[in-house]
C-alpha cells in the first residue's frame, strides 16, 4: 500500500511540502518579498528587463522547477522592484503541449502563493478571432474557455490539498473586475485606450495552430481570442484565492476564409509583439504602482 504523501504526489502532481522546498529555497535566497508576480507570454520576457535591484533564478537551478523549451521563453524567474513595488516576474512559462502535465505548467502559481504573491499578472500571444480585433490590439481578458479543462485536464484534478484552496472554486470571477478597470484608465492616461479591447480568451492544447473549421466553433463559443496558455495557472491562482489581471496581444488574426493564402506561424508572432511590447510594459508597469 502506498503512504498518503505517496498517493497524494501521484493524484495531485506534487505534494504541499514539493512547493515548499522550492519557496523555501527561494525566500533563503533573496531578501525580495514580491506580492505581484508576472507571467510573461511568447515575446513578453521584455517586462522582466524593466526592474530595478534585479536577482535573476535560472529555472534549471530551482529545486523541482521545470524548465521552457520554447523560442521567445528566456528560461528564469527575476526577482526586483517596479515602481517601487517588489515583484517577481517568469520570462517563460511551461505549456501543456511541452509534454508537461497539468500539474506541471502550473507548478509556479503554488509557488509564488508561498512566497506572499497577492496578485497574478499573465500575459500571452494570442490570435484573434473577433471581427473588430486588429493585430497589435491588446485585449483585456474578462473571462475564459478552458477547452482542455472540458476534456478532463484541469490542473485541481485530483487530491485537493485545503491549505491552498478549498474543493469547488468559482471561477465566474476569474479575471479582477476593478484590475480590468484600473487597466482601462491607465490606458486611456497613456493613449493607447484605441487599441485596448475587452473579451473572451480562450485556451486550446495545441501545438498546432487551430483550422478553419475549429476557429468558426470557437467564435460561435463566444470566443474573442485564442491562444494555448494562461487559463490553467489563473484557475490555480484563483484556487489559492489571488486576484488575477489577464492580457492578451493580438498578434496575428485568425484564418476563416478557405479560399484564403494566410498562415498563422510562430515567427509572426514573435514579430508583432515587437512591435508593440513598449506599450504593453508600460501598461503593466504603470498598473502594477497604482495596486
Amino acid at each position: 500500500m502506498p503512504s498518503p504523501e505517496t498517493e497524494t504526489k501521484s493524484t495531485f502532481g506534487y505534494s504541499y511540502e514539493d512547493y515548499k522546498e522550492t519557496a523555501d529555497y527561494l525566500l533563503a535566497n533573496t531578501k525580495q518579498r514580491p506580492k505581484v508576480a508576472i507571467i510573461c507570454g511568447s515575446g513578453l520576457g521584455g517586462l522582466a528587463d524593466l526592474l530595478k535591484n534585479k536577482e535573476m533564478f535560472p529555472y534549471k537551478d530551482i529545486p523541482r522547477f521545470p524548465t521552457s523549451t520554447v523560442q521567445g521563453h528566456a528560461g528564469q524567474l527575476v526577482f526586483g522592484k517596479l515602481g517601487g513595488r517588489e515583484c517577481v516576474c517568469m520570462q517563460g512559462r511551461f505549456h501543456f503541449y511541452e509534454g508537461y502535465n497539468i500539474h506541471t505548467v502550473t507548478y509556479p502559481v503554488r509557488v509564488f502563493y508561498l512566497l506572499g504573491v497577492e496578485t497574478l499578472i499573465v500575459t500571452n500571444a494570442a490570435g484573434g478571432l473577433s471581427g473588430s480585433y486588429k493585430v497589435g490590439d491588446i485585449m483585456l481578458i474578462k473571462d475564459h474557455i478552458n477547452m482542455p479543462g472540458f476534456a478532463g485536464q484541469n490542473p485541481l484534478c485530483g487530491h485537493n490539498d485545503d491549505r491552498f484552496g478549498v474543493r469547488f472554486p468559482c471561477m465566474s470571477d476569474a479575471y479582477d473586475r476593478d484590475l480590468r478597470a484600473l487597466a482601462k484608465q491607465i490606458a486611456k492616461e497613456q493613449s493607447c485606450d484605441s487599441f485596448l479591447q475587452e473579451g473572451v480568451y480562450c485556451m486550446l492544447a495545441g501545438p498546432t495552430y487551430e483550422t478553419i473549421a475549429e476557429c468558426k466553433v470557437l467564435q460561435k463559443l463566444g470566443a474573442d481570442a485564442v491562444g494555448m496558455s494562461t487559463v490553467p495557472e489563473v484557475v490555480v491562482a484563483r484556487h489559492c484565492g489571488l486576484r488575477v489581471l489577464g492580457l492578451s496581444l493580438i498578434t496575428n488574426k485568425v484564418v476563416t476564409d478557405y479560399d484564403s493564402n494566410e498562415k498563422a506561424n510562430h515567427e509572426e508572432v514573435l514579430k508583432t509583439t515587437q512591435r508593440r511590447t513598449q506599450d504593453l510594459q508600460k501598461l503593466v508597469s504603470n498598473l502594477i504602482t497604482k495596486i
